[in-house]
C-alpha cells in the first residue's frame, strides 16, 4: 500500500506515522477547518503515583487535538503547522477508566501565526462532561522539512 493510500484511509494525514497517538488509543470524532474533537480512555498505565491521570497524558491528548486543528486533514506537501508555545491549566484530576475528550478550536489566525484553545473534559457517572483542563496553543506555519 502506498503512503498516499494509507493517508487517505485515515481521518487526518498526520496520523499516518503518529505512534504516540496510536499507543494512547486516541480516536478522532470530528474534524473541521480549525477544529478537532478526539477521545481517549484513561488506562492504568496513564496514571501517576497518586492514581490519577498523569499530567503528561492530559497534555498529550490536548496537544494532539491542537495539531489536528492546526493542520489540514489532507496534509500539505509544502508546509506544516507546529506549536510555538503552549500553556495548560489542570482544573480537576482525571479519573481512571473515564473517557477524556479534547475539543480544539481556532481562536485567531494572522498570516503564519495562530492561536487555538483546547478544552479537555472527562465523562462522569451521570453521563455529563466535566472540564478537566484548558490548553492554549500558539502555532506557526513553517516549510515542511525535507
Amino acid at each position: 500500500m502506498s503512503e498516499t493510500q494509507v493517508e487517505k484511509s485515515l481521518p487526518h494525514a498526520i496520523l499516518a506515522n503518529d505512534y504516540a497517538t496510536e499507543w494512547m488509543g486516541i480516536e478522532v470524532l470530528e474534524l473541521g477547518d480549525g477544529t478537532a474533537t478526539i477521545t481517549m480512555q484513561l488506562r492504568k498505565e496513564m496514571l501517576n503515583g497518586f492514581g490519577i491521570a498523569h499530567g503528561g497524558m492530559v497534555f498529550a491528548l490536548a496537544d494532539t487535538a491542537f495539531a489536528l486543528s492546526c493542520n489540514p486533514a489532507e496534509g500539505s506537501d509544502k508546509t506544516i503547522t507546529v506549536a510555538s508555545g503552549v500553556d495548560i491549566n489542570f482544573l480537576k484530576p482525571g479519573i481512571p477508566g473515564r473517557t477524556l475528550t479534547a475539543h480544539g478550536q481556532r481562536v485567531a489566525q494572522q498570516g503564519r501565526s495562530g492561536v487555538y484553545d483546547i478544552r479537555v473534559t472527562q465523562d462522569t457517572p451521570q453521563g455529563d462532561e466535566e472540564l478537566l483542563a484548558v490548553f492554549r496553543g500558539r502555532s506557526r506555519t513553517i516549510p515542511k522539512p525535507a
